[in-house]
């Protein structure tokens, strides 16, 4: 079976998802395209033989889309997600799932009554290879009970237009996800602490950040946020536990041996570092469609969770207090602590 995709959004992440679907993933083929500038649409759709649609309304509705993709502005998200699965189709959602928690839950709450799961959120950490290696780890009990966390989030640059909040909403949401995830636990409080500033920084952006984390059954979790380290996007995570450690590989890369020194690569941005990520996330998507499997990847309410969890570190770091997450309680639909 070919699953027939309809795109919402032809930005660049929406161009590198049809690029995917067309170049990489077997199974899948892009039938549709629309975005809210049509020749952006028009020059997304038509190298892959895709008709431009007018409206994301009318990409769900098209007898030749199976299964829709959400690569648009956020705020216009929690609509596409909500015609897809009124009109029954599997729907992946770029982070974030919607830009409010009312509107995550009135996700949550469509596909409970929907009595099936069809949302996935595109948060493709849980696919890289070395967190899942880790995950495995933390399961088996090798290390013990996980009782601190430590990660780091760094980013060579970012423009003037980044601000502090996205810290937390843009940037260290993808760490929110993937420790829920690997401790299988839910982050109950939020602290945000600022360290003497870079002077690489734009004046107004507090950086770098500390995000301090507890989880329900007491891990405690220390991010560093740091989005103008310079030298390279670096990505760290080491979970400790009763019985040893587990940490995150680098990317594979090879030593260089010259004029007195050993070198290894840093890569410089996010798509090199989870690029296989992206692909196993859309190759396990597009299988479990062909399937009719329901999606076993980020749910709605991993979504709503992390909606939630980055909002009460914006106000953490507005407030300089320790701030509750308020999470309402997990539907028994979606199963799991996180």
């Amino acid at each position: 079976m070919t699953v027939r995709v309809g795109v919402i959004g032809a930005g660049w992440i929406g161009m590198e998802h049809i690029r995917r679907l067309t170049d990489t993933i077997t199974g899948a083929r892009v039938t549709a395209v629309t975005d809210i500038d049509a020749a952006r649409a028009e020059e997304a759709a038509a190298p892959v033989g895709a008709r431009m649609l007018p409206d994301g309304a009318a990409v769900v509705a098209a007898d030749d889309v199976d299964a829709v993709l959400v690569t648009s502005w956020g705020p216009t998200h929690a609509e596409h997600v909500l015609s897809a699965i009124a009109a029954g189709k599997p729907v992946f959602c770029e982070k974030p799932l919607a830009t409010t928690a009312e509107d995550c839950l009135k996700i949550v709450e469509a596909e409970t009554a929907h009595g099936r799961r069809l949302v996935q959120v595109g948060f493709m950490r849980r696919y890289d290879a070395g967190y899942r290696r880790m995950k495995q780890v933390i399961d088996s009990g090798r290390i013990g009970e996980p009782l601190i966390v430590h990660c780091a989030h760094r980013n060579p640059t970012v423009p003037e237009s980044y601000t502090s909040h996205m810290a937390a909403l843009d940037t260290a949401v993808h760490e929110v996800d993937v420790l829920r995830w690997l401790l299988d636990d839910e982050i109950v409080s939020t602290q945000v602490v600022t360290p003497r500033a870079t002077s690489k920084r734009f004046a107004h952006l507090k950086d770098p950040q500390i995000m301090l984390f507890e989880t329900a059954k007491g891990v405690r979790i220390d991010l560093e946020v740091f989005v103008n380290c310079q030298y390279g996007y670096d990505i760290q995570c080491e979970a400790v536990g009763e019985e040893g450690l587990v940490r995150l590989p680098d990317p594979a890369s090879v030593g260089v041996r010259t004029t007195g020194q050993h070198s290894t690569e840093v890569l410089t941005d996010w798509v090199g570092r989870f690029a296989d990520a992206f692909d196993t996330e859309f190759r396990e998507w597009i299988a479990g469609i062909a399937a009719g499997d329901e999606p076993t990847g980020p749910s709605a309410w991993d979504g709503y969770a992390a909606t939630v969890i980055t909002a009460a570190t914006v106000v953490a770091l507005e407030s300089g207090r320790v701030v509750a997450t308020d999470l309402k309680p997990r539907p028994a639909f979606y199963g799991g602590a996180a």
